[in-house]
């Protein structure tokens, strides 16, 4: 029975049965993304607009709101009982709050995703997973994105959303600025499986392997190419914003490894982005893949590891997998 100090969110905790040492730590995520949403709105009168000065592990510049709202999270969050890792896409070490017992949880936060938007006012967002400690002294933060036992994300543009989903179906609740408090406005999000539109950074055209180009040459024929009608192509520079799209409107993400980051492993983390939107992704009803390889199933060797990144309605997925299976059988038969 709800009470009336209960929010919508504790309501939709209790419905779905979450563990309640989960259902705390999520929580303190929900309440860590409304301290960076006001943090945003007030950024130009604190000052908080523009860089921090410093660059993080993967030698990008820092935001002053990336230090900011990696600061909020890890605060706000540690104060969850359960929580023994933190592990943050800002840092380059893992923060362990506490000894690690069989049981207790790792959060594993990407705090500000787009934060280059900050600037000319678009959507940024913040993105999380939860996994379970698997043993007592267990310091490994290493898991697949299998073994997560939520993620989601959320977005801060004309009203801030929490999307959420704990391994089957998806939710959006939406900030009311009335009360403070998240309300459940979306209760199954689906990825549609038609689609016209794709999510690229076009300006790496001259980068990309053959099947990337070969799909996006495909998608730009439009009707008079093979898909046999029109697509059109978008690109935030803010993953959450260009997953929120795909969850409501269908279409694909697309941050392949290219000629240029290959070294590297790609472009997006495995444990700050890629793992926690594919596992809520595949959750809607669509897909997520390296091109070769099932995101989900990559085993991190590193907590910083970088992989590439296609996402979002199914059949788009498996005809992007089809394109890079075919090349590399040709790749081998040439050989």
């Amino acid at each position: 029975m709800t009470t009336t100090t209960d929010t919508e969110l504790d309501a939709y905790l209790r419905e779905m049965k979450v563990d309640s040492a989960l259902a705390a730590l999520v929580e303190r995520i929900a309440s860590s993304a409304i301290i960076v949403a006001n943090h945003l709105k007030d950024a130009a009168f604190q000052n908080h607009i523009g860089s921090a000065g410093t660059t993080n592990v993967q030698g990008e510049d820092q935001k002053l709101l990336d230090v900011l709202a990696d600061r909020v999270f890890r605060k706000t969050c540690a104060s969850a009982t359960s929580l023994a890792a933190y592990v943050s896409e800002e840092v380059e070490d893992v923060a362990w709050l506490k000894a690690p017992s069989a049981g207790d949880l790792t959060l594993y936060v990407d705090p500000l995703d787009g934060s280059s938007n900050l600037e000319v006012n678009l959507s940024v967002g913040s993105i999380f997973a939860v996994s379970k400690v698997l043993a007592d002294g267990d310091r490994s933060v290493l898991r697949t994105g299998r073994e997560y036992l939520c993620a989601g994300y959320a977005i801060y543009g004309p009203s801030t959303l929490f999307v959420i989903t704990f391994g089957v179906g998806v939710v959006g609740f939406t900030l009311d600025p009335s009360d403070g408090s998240f309300k459940l406005t979306d209760v199954c999000m689906r990825v549609p499986q038609e689609t016209n539109e794709f999510a690229i950074n076009a300006s790496r055209q001259r980068f990309w392997d053959e099947p990337i180009r070969r799909y996006v040459d495909e998608c730009l024929a439009g009707s008079t190419g093979p898909r046999g009608r029109d697509f059109n192509m978008r690109w935030t520079a803010s993953m959450v914003a260009d997953v929120h799209r795909i969850l409501t409107r269908g279409g694909v993400f697309l941050y392949p490894a290219d000629e240029s980051n290959r070294q590297s492993g790609g472009k997006l983390r495995l444990m700050y982005e890629a793992n926690l939107m594919a596992f809520l992704i595949e959750a809607a009803g669509g897909a997520a893949s390296t091109g070769t390889e099932d995101i989900l199933a990559i085993q991190p060797q590193g907590h910083h590891q970088r992989v590439s990144v296609l996402l979002g309605s199914s059949i788009e997925v498996e005809r992007l997998t089809e394109f890079h299976q075919s090349h590399h059988l040709q790749e081998e038969i040439a050989s």
